[in-house]
């Protein structure tokens, strides 16, 4: 029988640009956000911002459940600790300086998109490594 569902490179692509476009439509630092746009004149429009604040909730919530469902507290701290580590190692080799309040919030954005794909990601990698199935846990009543 052959397999189906798994994950390929061009799948952990499309998950990170979907978290992309998830985390910099949220914010970003050029002014062009929906933090942005609400911020900036709440009262005009306000129908069509709530409804994008919705749609962008139940986004948000889509990826950080998956997230924390296939990587758990420790997979997350790892995570964090991954990217906190890579981001002390740019700045500390001078790619990035370190007073660039921009360009540290870009990174931490990206950063977040990173960590987002890969929990969206995680469970058919770790199939594809190690050949286990994660499944969820459903209530028996």
């Amino acid at each position: 029988m052959a397999e189906t569902g798994g994950i390929t490179w061009g799948g952990i692509l499309l998950r990170f640009l979907t978290a992309v476009v998830l985390v910099f439509t949220t914010y970003n630092p050029d002014g062009y956000s929906y933090i942005h746009w609400v911020r900036d004149n709440l009262e005009e429009g306000l129908p069509l911002k709530v409804f994008a604040g919705v749609v962008l909730l139940i986004a948000w919530t889509v990826f950080i459940r998956a997230t924390l469902r296939s990587l758990g507290a420790f997979g997350l701290l790892l995570a964090a600790a991954f990217f906190g580590a890579l981001i002390w190692l740019i700045v500390y080799y001078g790619l990035v300086p370190a007073d660039s309040m921009r360009a540290l919030t870009y990174i931490g954005l990206v950063v977040l998109c990173g960590v987002l794909a890969t929990g969206v990601s995680w469970s058919h990698i770790r199939r594809r490594i190690t050949g286990q199935v994660d499944t969820d846990e459903l209530d028996g009543t």
